[in-house]
């Protein structure tokens, strides 16, 4: 059986190079600065949402009309060559719709059906596209168009190399005003999450007849922040 002096022992034997070395990094001189590095690319995804609100004097006929409106929505997207997997139902609801400035209890004056899909796209180019299909098609809700990059993390490597290279100018530029020399880094700590940065360019993609629907499809920019504490020792 082995003692709970000698266990204790045992432990902080084990535990005595860690602290140490935590002790050796707090006394050796260093310097912490930051560094950003952001990579800006066209987006090559895109969500839609869009639907078909109905109004009716009862809620059967609210839903019926939504309903039937909502099924030329989904074939006219078929027919454009939208895949189902691509074509997802986001919203659905029927609410009773109340007389407006009327004192006393609010009357129901009618029922008002509503039926929303998000559509992905792969090819931003066909937003505008698909925007004036479905609107063709009966769609009068359509809105919250969203542009993003379907595999961002080769983009972001390349913003965590800018936003490092960028620490390591920084912290020679302190070192070079404090007399000293930049030595190796001794942590480096990536801050908080990176940010897409949406910055919109407009464009129209053509029609057959009728004006298009403008659409900006901008740029996005992919930024990473990242401490680093570098080393430093006396100057020669």
């Amino acid at each position: 059986m082995i003692r709970p002096l000698l266990v204790a022992a045992l432990v902080a034997s084990t535990a005595l190079p860690a602290l140490a070395d935590d002790i050796a990094r707090q006394d050796t001189p260093a310097i912490t600065v930051s560094g950003e590095g952001s990579v800006t690319a066209p987006p090559d995804l895109a969500q839609i949402d869009a639907g078909v609100a109905s109004d009716a004097k009862t809620a059967r006929e609210a839903a019926e009309a939504n309903n039937t409106a909502m099924a030329r929505v989904l074939q006219a997207l078929k027919t454009a060559g939208i895949a189902d997997k691509d074509v997802q139902t986001s919203r659905l609801s029927l609410q009773p719709q109340y007389a407006q400035n009327r004192p006393g209890q609010p009357a129901v004056t009618g029922y008002r059906a509503s039926n929303r899909v998000t559509i992905k796209l792969h090819d931003v180019a066909k937003v505008a596209n698909v925007i004036d299909t479905v609107v063709a098609a009966g769609a009068n809700d359509v809105g919250n168009v969203f542009f993003s990059i379907a595999e961002p993390s080769k983009l972001l490597d390349q913003a965590r190399e800018k936003a490092v290279t960028d620490a390591r100018r920084k912290a020679e530029i302190y070192a070079k005003a404090a007399g000293v020399t930049l030595g190796q880094p001794l942590n480096i700590a990536e801050d908080g999450a990176p940010t897409p940065v949406f910055r919109a360019k407009t464009f129209a993609a053509p029609m057959a007849a009728g004006a298009p629907t403008p659409v900006a499809q901008g740029e996005e920019t992919l930024s990473v922040t990242v401490s680093v504490t570098w080393a430093i020792k006396a100057g020669q």
